[in-house]
């Protein structure tokens, strides 16, 4: 990669990284108190812990887990972006193997659409409680969870990589 197309690189990985660190913020601001439960509510696989969480919560919680929808189907793109361009840099500083390049590339993608599933379900059953059943509760618990499993994957292999360049450079190699 030219010098200028790694200055770009760098440019994209820092710039999608702060606005991943906002998007993120915004959305925590938004739920506010409710932030403990609604990980709870989207990873359960319970349908009684699901409805229990969603009727534990007063008018003003539920509108603060309600309000965070909205920066949330924005958000699932600016965290795929994000380390679809920090796999892409790291790419550039250290060859990937071919099966891991592509695990970086498409897992965070993976992710944002189970992430879009997730806030639509989530959105639909706050207004149409009588759907909250087993079966739709295991579905959506499921795709949460694989969101998770994939973006947590990403980060951590991402963070491997930048140390071990940062390891290897620190030896001189």
């Amino acid at each position: 990669m030219s010098r200028h197309g790694s200055r770009t690189l760098n440019a994209s990985v820092l710039g999608l990284n702060a606005l991943y660190l906002v998007s993120q913020t915004v959305i925590a601001r938004r739920l506010g108190p409710v932030a403990h439960d609604a990980l709870r509510l989207q990873t359960t696989m319970s349908a009684d812990k699901f409805r229990g969480i969603l009727d534990s919560w007063d008018d003003t919680e539920l509108a603060h887990y309600r309000s965070h929808l909205p920066p949330d189907m924005v958000h699932p793109l600016i965290y795929a972006a994000s380390l679809t361009a920090s796999a892409m840099k790291l790419e550039e500083l250290h060859r990937l193997p071919p099966a891991l390049r592509r695990m970086l590339l498409v897992a965070p993608w993976v992710s944002a659409a189970c992430d879009y599933g997730e806030n639509v379900a989530h959105l639909y059953l706050l207004d149409h409680r009588n759907k909250i059943t087993p079966a739709m509760i295991r579905t959506t618990g499921t795709i949460t969870n694989t969101k998770w499993a994939l973006a947590g994957a990403s980060v951590i292999t991402l963070l491997a990589g930048y140390a071990q360049v940062g390891w290897e450079r620190a030896l001189g190699r």
